[in-house]
């Protein structure tokens, strides 16, 4: 079997679609499957080494108060040449690109997959164009051999599609996110630190997580909140730090994909304060095993992987800053409860890891080939 994971997301920056696609890669290669990624370009000088395809091209998209991306193939001759060359039996999408993948999916003679991260109702792009999500059915109809969601969510928009469906989550990597990995020792002063990792951008929510942080000061002298990313409302999230006089905020920038478990080793508590868009929260896996507790909002995505367990104890209502404040608060005092809260999340964890999530993508491909053969 010959496999062909296409991203419609650039590989120059980091991101949630690009560590799954990386990581399910590696486990099918591990198995002996051939695996090419295929992913668009955002700059001339991006080079991912043999087993990375470079095709068409990618461009941000402000829209809904996040970022989309739209790609597009400005020399049609390029997918042929790719596809007639690599044979892909499969071709497993991961998200949908305008105009890219209608682009593909014309010329695609392979069993067509695709697995959809965003949560699509609230997407940026689809909430200023509604209309596209009736194409999109209309396109999963013509060509689509079964959809994956890595939520049930993700499956919501698709209730006219009578292909197989199936939710399967995110991966995560145990030998990379795990604990025992050494922190950054510049932040091992005795203080709590707090972790936030993402865009700095209006969905992931930094500024209610900062006002949590104004109501937790005047009670407690030892906190510390580290913010690893940026994004367009860094600047807005600076000067309301400079306004309120907030001095336990250090700004880290945009991490390299290689770091993000030295954060989590150095946090004590992870917090993800997004209030809408997320669909599953690859960061609360990563968190969790790396042994660490998590405070988040309850949006809809985050409810799926923390609302049965005893995550569910630490999270708030969206944009209730005073609440997240409270569920913070429980845990900066309580040594034990953290240390608790971080042994559940590691064994939590353990159901996302990369060989479980595998076996469902392949067992998922054999029913959808079955299904076509039938057809």
């Amino acid at each position: 079997m010959k496999l062909g994971l296409f991203s419609f997301h650039t590989f120059s920056q980091p991101g949630g679609v690009k560590r799954h696609v990386l990581g399910l890669a590696s486990e099918f290669r591990k198995r002996g499957i051939k695996v090419k990624i295929i992913v668009p370009r955002r700059s001339k000088a991006e080079n991912y080494g043999r087993d990375v395809i470079i095709l068409g091209s990618t461009f941000p998209l402000r829209a809904g108060g996040s970022q989309a991306d739209i790609c597009v193939n400005f020399n049609p001759l390029a997918i042929s040449r790719i596809l007639e060359k690599e044979k892909f039996d499969i071709i497993h999408f991961h998200n949908f690109g305008f105009p890219s993948s209608v682009q593909i999916l014309q010329r695609s003679k392979a069993l067509n997959i695709m697995t959809f991260h965003a949560n699509l109702e609230k997407v940026g792009l689809f909430k200023t164009f509604p209309k596209l999500l009736s194409v999109l059915n209309k396109i999963a109809k013509w060509k689509i051999d079964g959809i994956i969601g890595v939520a049930p969510l993700n499956l919501r928009v698709f209730k006219n599609y009578h292909g197989p469906k199936k939710v399967i989550p995110n991966g995560i990597d145990l030998n990379e996110f795990k604990p025992g990995i050494p922190p950054i020792r510049k932040f091992l002063d005795g203080k709590i630190n707090i972790l936030f990792l993402g865009r700095i951008e209006e969905r992931k929510g930094l500024i209610y997580l900062l006002k949590a942080l104004r109501i937790l000061n005047k009670t407690h002298s030892n906190l510390r909140l580290i913010v690893v990313g940026d994004g367009p409302l860094e600047q807005d999230c600076r000067n309301w730090i400079k306004k309120n006089k907030l001095e336990n905020v250090v700004f880290e920038g945009a991490t390299k994909d290689f770091l993000p478990p030295s954060y989590y080793a150095t946090c004590d508590i992870y917090c993800s304060p997004a209030i809408y868009g997320e669909s599953f929260g690859i960061v609360l896996i990563e968190a969790m095993a790396s042994g660490k507790p998590v405070v988040a909002f309850a949006n809809e995505g985050y409810r799926t992987v923390l609302e049965k367990g005893k995550g569910g104890r630490f999270l708030a209502k969206p944009r209730d800053y005073k609440t997240l404040a409270e569920k913070l608060e429980i845990l900066i005092k309580s040594g034990k409860l953290r240390k608790e809260m971080g042994k559940w999340g590691t064994e939590e964890a353990k159901k996302y890891s990369w060989p479980r999530i595998a076996d469902q993508v392949l067992a998922f491909y054999d029913l959808c080939k079955k299904r076509k053969s039938f057809h």
